[in-house]
């Protein structure tokens, strides 16, 4: 559960939901997110057994993360509460400013 609810995971497994990523994609195609923390996601969800992560003896090293097959299931379960956050992110956003101004504009307790 600790995947469905932190701000990061979803966003990666969707990313990767396309195939094999480089860590400069998925960190191009995240937006918001920093080296550290794609770094740490990352970690995690290859410990969840959700990602793998695979090494290419050539110079440069290269390394490609994709999901597994466990990772796939994680992703056909939550696809719908993707779509549903990326349809309604401007309303959200739009929610969030109003909520924001209205609360910057009453007296502080």
């Amino acid at each position: 559960m600790d995947r469905v609810g932190d701000k990061w995971s979803l966003a990666v497994v969707s990313e990767l939901s396309a195939g094999p990523r480089r860590f400069s994609e998925v960190r191009r195609a995240v937006p918001g997110i920093n080296q550290r923390m794609l770094t740490s996601t990352l970690r995690t969800l290859e410990r969840d057994g959700l990602v793998s992560r695979t090494v290419y003896a050539q110079i440069p090293p290269r390394v490609d993360y994709e999901l597994t097959g466990l990772g796939h299931t994680l992703l056909a379960t939550v696809s719908s509460l993707i779509a549903w956050a990326a349809s309604n992110a401007d309303d959200i956003d739009e929610a969030r400013r109003r909520y924001d101004a209205r609360t910057r504009s009453q007296p502080q307790r």
